[in-house]
């Protein structure tokens, strides 16, 4: 079975800020628990960064507004210029970086807007992300400044240690303490996403009780190779 089916099966949970794993990115953290309507945040890194990760952990907190360059830019727009945005206190844009110029337009409206309404009762928090600082952005020169208009914060990836430290952890509060080795293989053979790491811990905590058995990495391969239980999870 192919690593991609493995991670369709196994699905990750939808991130929280409480869930996620902070490494090196703690003020960005406390930025984001921290953000309140009138409030906008910029945050960029390179791939595997957690930038979405951050943007979908933002969504479970408040009723949310989630754009991305699959949006049709007349619904955007229409968020720009329109109340509707009034029953949303939260506006989130994915991957600004791959957005068209009429994208990118309504984009420069919803800023304007953000602006306009921050200090009234129709404020709303905007948190935006793109692989790359703002003035060093590939898109239109009003659009750019517009990025660094408040908060702005470059994400870390997590490192393998901080990868280690945080499965270990996840592991030990399921009451399923892990040896080096399987977190070791687990870290090399399956998937870079601590979200999908942590799916794959449940499913073998699952998986040793049914079997009855001690966790150890021959388990673990037993355990992707069992089609049947894979596909119940």
């Amino acid at each position: 079975m192919n690593r991609q089916l493995l991670l369709e099966i196994i699905p990750a949970p939808e991130p929280t800020l409480d869930s996620t794993v902070i490494g090196g990115n703690a003020a960005a953290m406390d930025a984001a628990r921290g953000l309140k309507a009138g409030r906008a945040l910029y945050f960029w890194g390179p791939p595997g960064s957690g930038r979405t990760h951050m943007l979908r952990a933002l969504a479970q907190q408040t009723p949310t507004v989630y754009l991305n360059a699959s949006s049709p830019a007349e619904s955007m727009m229409e968020w720009a210029t329109s109340t509707q945005a009034h029953s949303h206190k939260q506006v989130v844009i994915d991957d600004i970086q791959d957005m068209s110029d009429e994208q990118q337009a309504c984009v420069f409206a919803l800023y304007n807007r953000w602006r306009a309404c921050a200090t009234t009762e129709s404020a709303f928090a905007l948190a935006v992300t793109g692989d790359r600082a703002p003035m060093m952005m590939p898109l239109r020169e009003d659009l750019r400044t517009r990025l660094g208009w408040d908060l702005v914060f470059r994400l870390e990836p997590l490192s393998d240690s901080d990868k280690f430290a945080a499965l270990k952890t996840y592991a030990e509060g399921q009451g399923l303490p892990l040896s080096t080795e399987v977190l070791d293989w687990m870290l090399i053979h399956y998937s870079r996403d601590i979200r999908q790491l942590f799916a794959l811990v449940d499913a073998l905590d699952q998986y040793s009780l049914s079997k009855h058995r001690t966790v150890t990495v021959p388990l673990l391969r037993t355990m992707l190779a069992d089609r049947d239980f894979l596909q119940s999870t």
